[in-house]
């Protein structure tokens, strides 16, 4: 006598996290030896799949359905049933299967009529059921991980907590106490950071493109600003491809949950297949994407790190070229809404800088340091920095600032740092950051021969530009016209030292309070492959016998700044490259500066990507910005 086949033993949903082995059950009676196929949610067959039991490792969700048969051609199919994958946080490796709460309910203020959410989610196998009680009395109905609550008033509000249960045990959640807010006391959520940090780059002496002003003054005042909204700041200027990478490395080793980021760049840029590329000051003519810093890539990294919020502001020119090659793969990332992005300009247009006389500025971060102290919303404080820019004659119709962002709340550069319960990251991240800023402290020589002693104090303009002050105390009546020379082993760059430059990076020394007999400006401090020593050489008359004589002293600073982060040595370093570097500062072409104020002049911010410089490519003095050429 034949039997129909009957499931005795239905298999369960389950839920787990990403890559849990899970073993799916059916038992089932029937006449003979029995058959089985397992079949996925697109109802193609289970490779392997044809035992009572099918076990799956899996990294997304999935559904899952058994066919079993006899030799009789009868045949029935189980319920079909879910493997559900959480990303969340595991289970220990001892886990049997009983509910495992990963999401909580959140206690909440609500307007009067306003509707609120509640949500509980658990691991579990079986998959757990719901169950929501408010003041401890059962809710009817309420039987799923989300509850809505409709029309909130008296009556609706109370403490929420739901049970989750399985057949192996039952758990509570945390409860959630839901607050009617008065109609004069509506909810103001204050939105906090656990830490604020920010890396600031600026290049502007290009190796083969015009080179820049404005970057000096920009990266220099917005990063007095960031300091005083609390922002940790590292900025840097003219800045190699390695050197680039390095930095913005480093940066992200800063990025946490929590925590609030700023990435800015100023200099060369340019737009290819939808890609922004930052020009570094090493970067050929002609460069490939593979010369450049792709920013969507700076994006990926820093919205892998999970950071609370991360403002990207780009003042760079944003023209197309049509190059060889394939731009930067990125793998996008799941919407995380904490991300804003400042544009200076729009797609295939141009930003400029202006030189009024005794200051240059880039147009979008002139009005950006306006507005960036603003108790509004990083979107807010770009949209003001728009319209003002919209409202400027010199660049109106020729630079539209361009704004996006994926922000799901009301952020603000100003928001307070708290960083309760986050001790350990913020202890870590303090000592990454002064990492980088470690400043030498004063120092006094004394020069026993004359008896003149001589005082060095040190002040940091960028976290890679050190300005060493000499000052002489003459302390009897032996030495006379002393004179103080600085220098420096190795001898290091001085990129601001051409005419019209060298005076406004001197109008942003901090006043001592009084003038010092010389001043030492050391740049590129990257690059320093050891320890920096200052050799002090005291020229003076001895008083009695009217003798011109010459002392010298010398002092190990070690690495300050930047050069102890050893960028360089991330990466092997060219020294054909570095050497060259070294060669060319006295070589770069700048536009004309008056004494007097004059009208306000744009210049371009692209990089020119020609094979051979023209008379058009080099200068920057002419009012209409340079055209791509873009058969190179």
């Amino acid at each position: 006598m034949r039997t129909e086949v009957v499931i005795l033993q239905q298999p369960v949903s389950v839920c787990v996290p990403p890559n849990h082995e899970v073993t799916l059950r059916v038992q089932a009676i029937g006449t003979g030896s029995l058959e089985y196929q397992w079949f996925d949610k697109q109802q193609s067959e289970v490779i392997g799949g044809t035992e009572p039991e099918l076990t799956v490792t899996l990294q997304r969700s999935g559904n899952y359905v058994c066919r079993v048969s006899d030799l009789f051609f009868n045949y029935q199919f189980t319920d079909w049933v879910k493997v559900r994958i959480l990303d969340e946080p595991g289970v220990s490796h001892t886990w049997r299967g009983e509910p495992h709460i990963v999401i909580h309910p959140i206690s909440q203020t609500v307007k009067p009529g306003e509707t609120f959410t509640l949500k509980c989610t658990a691991f579990g196998k079986p998959a757990p059921a719901y169950q929501w009680y408010r003041n401890g009395y059962l809710l009817t109905k309420q039987t799923t991980e989300t509850i809505k609550i409709e029309n909130a008033s008296a009556e609706t509000a109370g403490s929420y907590l739901c049970a989750v249960s399985n057949v192996l045990e039952e758990r509570w959640s945390e409860a959630a106490d839901i607050e009617i807010a008065p109609p004069d006391q509506l909810p103001t959520p204050t939105l906090m950071a656990t830490d604020k940090v920010a890396l600031l780059i600026g290049n502007l002496n290009y190796n083969h493109h015009p080179g820049l002003m404005a970057p000096t003054m920009d990266v220099h005042e917005l990063a007095n600003l960031l300091q005083q909204l609390g922002f940790r700041v590292v900025s840097l200027l003219d800045l190699t491809l390695q050197e680039m990478q390095a930095a913005i490395d480093k940066f992200l080793q800063l990025l946490d949950h929590g925590v609030y980021a700023v990435f800015y760049y100023a200099g060369h840029g340019y737009e290819h297949s939808g890609r922004n590329y930052l020009v570094a000051i090493d970067a050929p003519r002609p460069y490939r994407t593979d010369n450049c810093v792709c920013v969507q890539r700076v994006m990926h990294s820093m919205q892998e790190r999970k950071a609370q919020l991360n403002v990207i502001l780009l003042d760079t020119c944003r023209k197309w070229y049509k190059q060889k090659g394939p731009p930067s793969e990125i793998k996008p990332l799941a919407p995380l809404g904490n991300t804003v992005y400042g544009y200076a300009t729009s797609e295939d247009a141009e930003a400029f800088e202006v030189q009024d006389g005794g200051k240059s500025t880039g147009i979008f971060t002139k009005y950006l340091n306006k507005h960036v102290l603003q108790p509004e919303r990083v979107t807010r404080v770009l949209e003001q920095v728009s319209e003002d820019l919209g409202k400027d004659p010199l660049v109106r119709g020729r630079q539209v600032v361009e704004i996006r962002h994926t922000l799901a709340e009301p952020r603000a550069l100003t928001d307070p740092v708290q960083a309760s319960g986050h001790t350990m990251e913020l202890r870590r991240r303090d000592a990454c950051w002064k990492q980088a800023n470690v400043l030498p402290g004063r120092r006094s020589l004394d020069f026993q021969h004359c008896g003149v002693k001589v005082d060095l104090c040190f002040s940091a303009l960028f976290s890679n530009v050190l300005v060493v002050f000499g000052t002489v105390r003459n302390t009897n009546a032996v030495a006379q016209d002393c004179t103080l020379i600085l220098k420096s082993q190795p001898q290091m760059q001085d990129i601001f030292s051409a005419s019209g430059r060298s005076e406004e990076m001197d109008s942003l020394l901090v006043s001592t309070g009084e003038t010092p007999d010389c001043t030492l400006r050391l740049c590129c401090l990257q690059r320093l492959q050891g320890s920096l020593v200052i050799n002090v050489k005291l020229h003076y008359t001895q008083k009695q016998t009217k003798e011109r004589l010459t002392e010298s002293k010398e002092l190990d600073i070690g690495r300050p700044l930047i050069a102890s982060c050893k960028l360089n040595q991330m990466k092997p370093v060219d020294r054909r490259q570095e050497a060259f570097v070294h060669s060319v500062d006295h070589n770069i072409r700048l536009p004309h500066h008056q004494n007097h104020p004059r009208a306000a002049r744009p210049y371009t911010r692209k990089a020119e990507n020609r094979l051979q410089s023209s008379a058009k490519s080099t200068s920057m003095s002419s009012n209409e910005p340079e055209e791509n050429d873009e058969n190179d």
